[in-house]
C-alpha cells in the first residue's frame, strides 16, 4: 500500500512541476506543413495556423535546411500579386492566424538540399509576447507534394529570387 501511495505522490508531484512548463508556451502551431520542392528549386514556404494565447508577434524564424528564413506576405498591388518580407506578423490574443499560400507564410530560402514529399522539416519560430519576451516555438512540419495553387497568383514561382 505504501508503494502505491508513493507512486501516486510522485505522479502528482510530477504533474504539479510540469504545469508551469505547459503554461509557459503562449503560442501554438497547428496544421504545419512545408511545400516540397522540384529539382534546382532554392526556396519554399511553411504554412500553419498560429495561435497566441496572450497575443504577440511572429518576429523571425530559422531552420537547419535553409540559409535564410523570413516572414513574408503576398498581397495585390494594383493587378499584380507581390511578395515581400515583413519585420513581424501580429498574432492577436486567442485568435488563429493562418499562414497559407497566397498570404502570410514563412519563406525558406537558400535551401541546402531538395525537400521531398514526406520529409520532415524542422523550424524554430521566434514569437515576441505582449510582455516583450521572445519565445522559441519548435516545429516539425511534414513536406507535401506540389499541387495547384490555392488562389490565383498563390504559387511559389519566383520565390527563388532574393527579396
Amino acid at each position: 500500500m505504501n508503494h502505491i501511495l508513493l507512486t501516486l505522490r510522485s505522479a502528482v508531484t510530477a504533474m504539479v512541476l510540469a504545469t508551469p512548463l505547459l503554461s509557459a508556451a503562449q503560442t501554438t502551431a497547428t496544421d504545419a506543413w512545408v511545400r516540397a520542392t522540384v529539382p534546382q528549386q532554392k526556396a519554399t514556404g511553411l504554412f500553419a495556423t498560429l495561435t497566441s494565447a496572450k497575443g504577440g508577434k511572429l518576429v523571425g524564424a530559422s531552420s537547419p535546411v535553409a540559409g535564410v528564413v523570413e516572414v513574408h506576405e503576398m498581397a495585390m498591388q494594383g493587378d499584380v500579386m507581390r511578395m515581400r518580407a515583413v519585420p513581424a506578423l501580429v498574432l492577436p490574443a486567442g485568435k488563429p492566424v493562418e499562414l497559407r499560400p497566397g498570404g502570410y507564410h514563412v519563406m525558406l530560402m537558400d535551401l541546402k538540399k531538395p525537400i521531398h514529399a514526406g520529409d520532415t522539416v524542422a523550424l524554430t519560430l521566434r514569437i515576441q509576447g505582449a510582455d516583450g519576451k521572445v519565445e522559441s516555438l519548435d516545429i516539425k512540419a511534414p513536406a507535401r507534394a506540389l499541387g495547384p495553387p490555392a488562389a490565383p497568383g498563390a504559387g511559389m514561382a519566383g520565390h527563388g529570387a532574393k527579396h
